[in-house]
């Protein structure tokens, strides 16, 4: 590596629990994830993840697919590799040069029983990818009758390159608002745009919260608490920015054992715990060296569980944000997205029809609202 270069990532998602079902388990299948390259590098690695695994699983072959030809991709020198339950591994670098703006597919290929349990659901107009049966990791054209697309990211939860030391990265922390469209908009704006340097990469899994996590089988999927996730999350290749855009579940989710035993009242945060929270998220940051920009929450008004106290509980938090100096900046999502003649509400083209998360609109709106100063 010359002086010039380092490892930045390209792609990335966070590591979640899958929806427990009694088929959890795969075998004789092949995943394969189609990458955006924002910017130029000569080598490239892989990081796999096992780290909500209760068990080990192994990959028994890797391959990128570039340029019209597949990549072994090694780890340790060996085709395969095994991931302890809670650990991750990342590849051998593939010496390979890479071109701004083209497009990779990482394949993997699973031959035995696999607990199909470290993985997070993502999506927008970049992140889709397929599975399909059998050993089709030198396959460039996988039949449709044998494959069906998903946006499901199993494992794999970073891509990085070898490129010049100006590329960097932001990294985009939240829940379900975060897992769905924006940041992929956010990132075909840095292309469109010409923030040729920044690569944009998403670090969100649904349901989670940042004070609480669901220890139960069946709301087990909602992802993990805060304090198992940032510090696991965050640190990326390369990266030298964190936008956090979390706090909506830690309001909404408590609903009283009454009408849902798995969801206390008691799991209700005050609005200062639910603060001290983000700061744990800011001092953790900090420690990475990372500029920190943090998201209001965004209206909920019409949600179903939407009440007064809730949205008092909102308006405090993000009246913090607003204030704060603790943190670089404020992105300001609430005001955009919200109707003016109603502001607890979504403007209607915003709103994707539960009240909660935004249409493509919405989600293209809040890409707009990322300050240009933060991509260049």
């Amino acid at each position: 590596m010359r002086q010039d270069q380092r490892w930045v990532s390209v792609w990335g998602n966070a590591v979640s629990v899958a929806e427990n079902r009694p088929e959890r388990y795969a075998r004789d299948i092949t995943i394969r994830y189609p990458i955006n390259i924002p910017f130029s590098g000569e080598a490239l690695r892989l990081t796999f993840d096992n780290y909500c695994g209760t068990e080990a699983i192994t990959l028994s072959k890797i391959t990128v697919f570039y340029g019209g030809e597949f990549y072994p991709v090694l780890t340790a020198g060996s085709p395969s590799v095994t991931i302890p339950a809670g650990e991750k591994i990342v590849t051998d670098p593939l010496d390979i040069r890479l071109n701004e703006g083209e497009l990779i597919q990482v394949s993997f290929y699973l031959a035995d029983f696999t607990l199909m349990r470290s993985v997070v659901y993502a999506c927008g107009p970049l992140s889709e990818g397929l599975y399909a049966n059998g050993n089709q990791t030198e396959n460039a054209s996988i039949d449709i009758l044998t494959s069906r697309r998903t946006q499901l990211f199993y494992f794999l939860s970073n891509v990085s390159v070898l490129t010049h030391h100006e590329n960097r990265a932001v990294v985009c922390y939240g829940d379900s608002i975060t897992a769905q469209d924006w940041p992929d908009y956010l990132a075909l704006r840095c292309f469109q745009e010409g923030y040729g340097k920044t690569a944009v990469i998403r670090r969100a899994t649904s349901g989670s919260r940042i004070l609480r996590q669901y220890e139960c089988l069946t709301y087990e999927s909602y992802g993990l608490s805060g304090s198992n996730r940032f510090s696991h999350e965050v640190p990326t290749d390369g990266a030298d920015t964190v936008i956090i855009q979390q706090g909506i579940n830690d309001i909404i989710h408590p609903v009283g054992e009454s009408v849902n035993v798995f969801r206390p009242m008691s799991d209700l945060p005050t609005v200062e715990q639910l603060i001290d929270g983000l700061k744990t998220y800011i001092a953790q940051a900090r420690d990475y060296g990372y500029h920190i920009y943090v998201g209001t929450l965004l209206p909920m008004g019409g949600w179903r569980t939407d009440a007064p106290f809730r949205q008092e509980m909102r308006h405090a938090y993000n009246e913090f944000i607003r204030t704060t100096d603790l943190i670089d900046g404020y992105i300001d999502f609430d005001k955009a997205l919200q109707d003016p003649e109603n502001p607890d509400y979504f403007l209607p083209e915003y709103d994707s029809g539960d009240h909660l998360h935004p249409s493509k609109a919405g989600y293209e709106r809040m890409a707009r609202e990322i300050p240009a100063a933060l991509l260049k």
